[in-house]
């Protein structure tokens, strides 16, 4: 029977650090998908939603109805009871990058990262694979996989893509409300020097009918710049963003508000309205924790629409807390340390990323229990989505910018001998100007997963499976098949020969980093494990 953990209550926000350790400590983190490995629902509504390496929202099977397929009944953790069996796995989508970025920033410093900042959803969708793109407003859905080792263990991606802007082409106007936090813990190289980089950069990118705002924060918060169409005012634009500089303590909550008062008093109908933190996310005065911000951004976003993009900076970053904030305005968070990911960002996707493809978009995998054992998804922990909520279109999902790309990895154990049918994945979302719900669906089977993943001819899904396997070593884990670091980075290294990215490259020293770090015999494959232009940027 398939085990799984399943979040009741949907979606889990709430990460800390000493809540992870405190589980750690207590021995409750999880391995594989064995008897007496995983935690409940109940365990999880317990725990906030710690990010523990192995829990994850697991479900699956049998066919892409959710009132036509056996769901797991809440569960509560008895010694002498097993988890029900569930064959439905339920997520919002994710688009953020933050928590790879922020790692790769940790590494070269040489510092492992605090396993509770590592997503592995993260790292994977940092990485763009080549899937199909629809030729509508909606998803193109593509499903794969191969062995991952002994066992009948294998991965199985599920890719989802939209079709990408036509920079010069139509799409609705922006109404962008910069939120710039210029306190003291700013000064720091790589902090407001490179937002003032980033800002001049986007100023360049916009249309003349797009509207910027600026408002900034330290101990107090100050509207620089009410919203202003672009067109004339760049020169204006220029002069604010050189102005800036940084002042004492970091108030977030006033900056925030400040912000929101922005963007709702310039609210743009028919636009992309949407604020953007910058931030290192320390904050130490006012309201310190994300609770007391996230009412104001929920309604806003419920109200007028105003989404959230958290952009990460400086060494000592509060990821945690840019999460939730992020997830609350039902946006995205990413991290940039260097000029050349700032024009990543601001240049190469936030002027594309203004025309949203879907709100509210959840995928739903259904594993059939004829051929499936057992699986895991791997990450997304606090993005699941209780399997009864796929359609309910009143509970949030995640939303979409055009040219993106969204991976989910399984590691499934299929049973032995069995063939056909695995999973079936369907995406939902709900049309930005309409709100009207739409579903695409995607099946893959047995004879796909007959390939040795190390084999040749796999590099797209062996870049994926390498993110996934480095960000679970990072945290703790034991997936099914999974290599030693070492061995990570020589086949990071491989791909980034045969492809030429630099990006992969930039994976494979952030790997080797890990190894160095954790030690000589920690990067080696532990005892037990079984061995087994840029297109990924």
């Amino acid at each position: 029977m398939a085990r799984q953990d399943k979040g009741t209550a949907g979606r889990r926000r709430a990460r800390f650090s000493a809540t992870v350790a405190a589980l750690l400590a207590a021995g409750l983190a999880v391995g594989g998908c064995g008897a007496g490995g995983e935690r409940t629902s109940a365990d999880r509504a317990k725990g906030e939603g710690a990010r523990t390496a192995p829990a994850a929202p697991d479900g699956g099977a049998g066919t892409v109805n959710p009132e036509g397929a056996e769901g797991a009944a809440e569960e509560h953790r008895r010694p002498s009871s097993a988890p029900a069996p569930d064959y439905l796995s339920t997520f919002a989508l994710d688009v953020d990058t933050a928590s790879y970025g922020y790692a790769r920033r940790t590494l070269a410093e040489g510092r492992l990262p605090d396993p509770a900042t590592v997503r592995p959803e993260e790292f994977v969708n940092s990485f763009r694979p080549d899937y199909p793109r629809p030729e509508d407003n909606g998803f193109s859905v593509t499903l794969d996989g191969a062995r991952a080792g002994q066992d009948g263990w294998s991965l199985v991606r599920v890719g989802l893509a939209t079709r990408a802007a036509d920079r010069s082409g139509e799409r609705p106007p922006a109404a962008l409300t910069f939120v710039v936090d210029v306190s003291g813990s700013m000064a720091e190289p790589g902090r407001l020097d490179l937002v003032k980089e980033s800002l001049g950069l986007l100023a360049d990118e916009l249309r003349d009918d797009d509207s910027i705002g600026l408002v900034t924060f330290s101990d107090q918060a100050e509207t620089r710049l009410p919203l202003t169409r672009v067109g004339d005012a760049r020169g204006r634009i220029r002069e604010v963003v050189d102005s800036l500089a940084t002042s004492s303590s970091t108030n977030v909550e006033a900056g925030v508000r400040t912000g929101y008062d922005v963007a709702v008093e310039g609210h743009r109908e028919g636009a992309t309205n949407r604020v953007v933190l910058l931030s290192d996310a320390l904050a130490n005065t006012g309201a310190t924790e994300a609770g007391a911000i996230l009412e104001r951004i929920g309604a806003e976003r419920k109200r007028y629409g105003i989404t959230l993009f958290g952009v990460g900076v400086g060494s000592d970053y509060g990821d945690a807390f840019m999460e939730q904030l992020a997830d609350r305005g039902d946006g995205q968070t990413t991290y940039v340390s260097d000029s050349a990911q700032a024009r990543k960002v601001f240049v190469d996707q936030l002027p594309a990323h203004v025309e949203l493809r879907a709100r509210d978009a959840k995928a739903q995998v259904s594993f059939d229990r004829r051929t499936v054992e057992r699986f895991r998804l791997i990450g997304y922990e606090n993005r699941a989505v209780a399997d009864e909520d796929f359609r309910n279109d009143r509970v949030d999902g995640g939303e979409v910018g055009a040219g993106h790309t969204v991976t989910a990895l399984y590691a499934v154990r299929t049973r032995a001998g069995a063939t056909g049918p695995v999973a079936t994945a369907t995406v939902r979302w709900l049309d930005p100007a309409t709100r009207a719900p739409h579903e695409r669906s995607g099946s893959v089977g047995t004879a796909a997963l007959a390939g040795d993943l190390w084999a040749g001819g796999h590099d797209s899904l062996q870049l994926t499976a390498v993110t996934a396997y480095f960000a679970d070593a990072l945290r703790g884990g034991d997936l099914p098949g999974a290599p030693g670091l070492r061995a990570l980075a020589e086949r990071a290294e491989a791909i980034a020969g045969r492809s030429g990215s630099a990006v992969v490259r930039e994976l494979a020293v952030a790997v080797r980093q890990a190894d160095g770090l954790r030690g000589p015999t920690e990067g080696a494959t532990r005892e037990g494990e079984l061995q087994s232009g840029d297109p990924y940027s």
